[in-house]
């Protein structure tokens, strides 16, 4: 019998710190990077721990069938990535440490390459006999059920920890197996901070932060969906029926990951892009709403927003804002949105200009950009 027998009896660690803010450290491009991507990464530490970022997300970082890392076959071959060397991954991570920076590393276990047959087979052991989430098509399930491939895999996410010096988890399409065993390599390997990639509306991220014991947090594909609607002349999207946020931020805010876009949904891949010119809206949202927020390595850098983005993240840092933040919406219309967050600061978003008596006296402007605007307290 497996040993997920025993999950009902482990205690939930995983500490869910209130003021992480994520970086995710790279583009679906990364991988050509000349020189290497760790090298070049490397040369932003400074700017990214004067942004206050306390997490950077890194790529997959084991030897993989395709170059951006997500067909991975050698598990503990890390000289083979296409984002640099195992010498160099070590001293990115670090130099991140040397500024208090934590890092997350990419863990794709939903599958395995194999790159040829020969005497010692292909992993087959952990070929999916036994699939207890989504099928993969473009490489062979791992079978999680197995208590070698259990015992296998948590030794070397340790390993990563250990070794490496990663001190967290990005749990890659973890459709593809059950939350409870998600939560069964959370408790082997005991990550700072752990995140899972799963898309839906706010009550299935619900449900499967609940099934995955809560120990886990999940990027909040919920409020993403609903902002990148919202800005786009919909802001009344943005309460729900009860008064708060629509998204999981609403309803499970501690284990929420918000964002606007990533390496899937922007970048070159372009799946489901945030509105490029409403970007910064909503990046005032998320960083001073509730959940932990992403900030995307191609927005800070490529698009020339680092600063709009450093002031936004000053201003969240400053006053304590939160994971467990609370939100009160002023307004909610078409074409303005207005909340208080934990009576220490205001913001909107939408072009209508007249507020009303919405911003009291006492609160003056700290921020403000193209139909956005954050105050403060004097």
């Amino acid at each position: 019998m497996s040993s997920l027998t025993s999950l009902g009896f482990l205690s939930i660690f995983l500490p869910l710190t209130s003021a992480n803010l994520l970086f995710q450290g790279f583009n679906w491009e990364s991988s050509n990077k000349a020189g290497g991507w760790y090298n070049s990464l490397k040369s932003t530490i400074p700017e990214l721990a004067n942004a206050g970022i306390t997490h950077v997300w890194l790529p997959p970082a084991s030897q993989s069938a395709a170059p951006e890392g997500y067909l991975p076959g050698r598990l503990y071959d890390l000289n083979a990535s296409k984002y640099g060397s195992e010498a160099e991954l070590k001293s990115l991570i670090g130099a991140f440490h040397e500024k208090g920076i934590k890092v997350v590393a990419d863990i794709v276990i939903n599958h395995r390459s194999a790159e040829k047959k020969d005497g010692r087979g292909i992993w087959s052991i952990f070929e999916g006999y036994l699939d207890s989430g989504e099928g993969y098509d473009a490489a062979p399930d791992i079978d999680h059920l197995n208590p070698r491939v259990q015992r296998e895999l948590s030794e070397w996410m340790n390993w990563l920890k250990s070794e490496i010096g990663f001190d967290g988890w990005r749990f890659t399409f973890v459709k593809g197996y059950a939350p409870s065993i998600l939560k069964f390599y959370m408790e082997l390997t005991k990550p700072d901070f752990a995140v899972g990639d799963w898309d839906g509306d706010r009550e299935a991220l619900k449900d499967w932060v609940s099934a995955a014991g809560g120990v886990v947090t999940a990027f909040d594909f919920a409020t993403k969906g609903i902002l990148q609607a919202a800005v786009q002349g919909e802001l009344q999207q943005l309460k729900d029926q009860n008064g708060n946020p629509s998204g999981l931020i609403g309803i499970l805010p501690q284990n929420a990951v918000t964002f606007i876009d990533n390496h899937d949904t922007g970048s070159t891949q372009n799946i489901w892009p945030f509105p490029s010119d409403k970007v910064m809206q909503g990046y005032a949202y998320i960083l001073t709403h509730p959940g932990t927020p992403t900030v995307f390595y191609d927005h800070f850098f490529d698009w020339g927003l680092k600063e709009e983005i450093s002031k936004l993240t000053a201003i969240r840092k400053n006053n304590g804002i939160s994971s467990r933040s609370t939100v009160n919406i002023l307004a909610a219309e078409s074409d303005l949105y207005v909340a208080a967050i934990d009576d220490k600061i205001m913001m909107k978003i939408g072009p209508k200009m007249d507020l009303g008596n919405l911003i009291p006296s006492t609160f003056q402007v700290a921020t403000s950009g193209n139909n956005y605007a954050v105050w403060v307290k004097k």
